[in-house]
């Protein structure tokens, strides 16, 4: 499936070099013809560390962008049956994950076989996907969109969908400078869009910014986290965006060695990205296959369960988490800090109606 994905990103982006100079005469006409896009400033939260890379740098955040990557994330017609868009895994209320379910529903009744992790604060991930197998957001779109068991579309028959649109001919004008619609400039919009979804307004936050203050139970498990759980998600994004082992066994139905699949190295076998626990109380069931449905037993399997035998565990956890039981209760308290409700109900996020 990599491979596919591999190959169709490099037949893909090959037509969209040769497209390249007609696009750029097209958008110097546009700009000479009075083509004023609106330009928007993404703005790194006060404290917060530079983006490794500036995913905006070749492709300008405007607001005409961001409301045709709106228009495209919530379009089922992404999909092969139309019945699928980007939001049906990765749902607002959910923190841009999918609510409850260990799985995502699919194409033809078929279900993905990782947990969808959530979409917010993607400037700051220079790998994406539980493997790290894509490298930049604007790639990203093609893997859900061409998987069989999630939209199961390719890339010609959607754009043939889009074409007769008159709505996407005028929103493409607006964003790019004419009504061209290709798959680069589709990517270009999906990617303004996702990359402008941040979470950085959660009560954490407030309390960071002299705002609000935690309560006793949530400040004495703010303690325990910087005591045992920072060193892999650290703050503010909490997490570092590495790939580790966890200690989970391996699934013997799903069979997933991790990030191995992507490197092929024995060192990165049932290594997995550390996801971010911003609005982790909505994001579970937890796992990158969503095994473990409470906060709870999540905190209880890095005191209990972790197999402390597999060669590649992350050193961190060779001896397991140690906590008590006030530990936990104070933790958790902690851990429902990270929920940011603006995020969540954010209408400009929302789909349009």
């Amino acid at each position: 499936m990599k491979t596919k994905i591999l190959i169709l990103t490099i037949v893909i982006f090959g037509g969209i070099t040769i497209l390249f100079d007609a696009c750029k005469k097209s958008d110097e006409h546009a700009i000479s013809s009075g083509y004023h896009p609106t330009y928007l400033t993404f703005k790194i939260p006060a404290g917060w560390p530079t983006p490794p890379i500036d995913i905006f740098k070749n492709n300008p955040l405007t607001e005409e962008g961001f409301q045709l990557g709106k228009k495209l994330f919530y379009d089922g017609r992404l999909s092969k049956d139309g019945n699928f868009p980007c939001a049906s895994c990765h749902q607002q209320f959910a923190a841009f994950s999918t609510y409850d379910h260990q799985f995502s529903h699919g194409f033809n009744n078929s279900f993905t076989f990782r947990n969808a992790p959530p979409l917010f604060n993607l400037a700051w991930m220079k790998e994406m996907h539980w493997d790290g197998g894509i490298n930049h957001i604007e790639v990203q779109p093609l893997a859900p969109i061409t998987d069989i068991t999630e939209m199961a579309e390719n890339i010609e028959n959607l754009l043939k969908k889009l074409s007769i649109d008159t709505a996407y001919h005028r929103m493409f004008a607006a964003a790019f400078g004419d009504t061209t619609i290709n798959s680069q400039r589709m990517l270009k919009a999906l990617s303004q869009f996702m990359g402008s979804i941040q979470s950085f307004n959660s009560k954490y936050d407030q309390v960071k910014r002299g705002e609000a203050s935690f309560t006793v139970a949530e400040q004495n498990g703010y303690t325990t986290f910087k005591a045992k759980c920072n060193s892999c998600h650290t703050e503010p994004l909490f997490t570092d965006n590495s790939f580790r082992n966890n200690g989970l066994s391996i699934d013997p139905f799903l069979k997933d060695i991790g990030r191995m699949r992507i490197t092929g190295k024995s060192s990165d076998s049932l290594v997995f990205k550390v996801p971010s626990l911003r609005n982790i109380q909505y994001t579970g069931p937890y796992m990158h296959d969503g095994r473990i449905f409470s906060l709870l037993q999540v905190v209880s399997y890095y005191q209990t369960g972790i197999d402390i035998t597999q060669t590649t565990l992350d050193p961190l956890l060779k001896n397991r988490l140690s906590f008590t039981n006030q530990e936990k209760v104070d933790l958790i308290e902690f851990l429902l800090t990270l929920t940011d409700d603006v995020l969540l109900h954010d209408n400009r996020l929302s789909q349009s109606k």
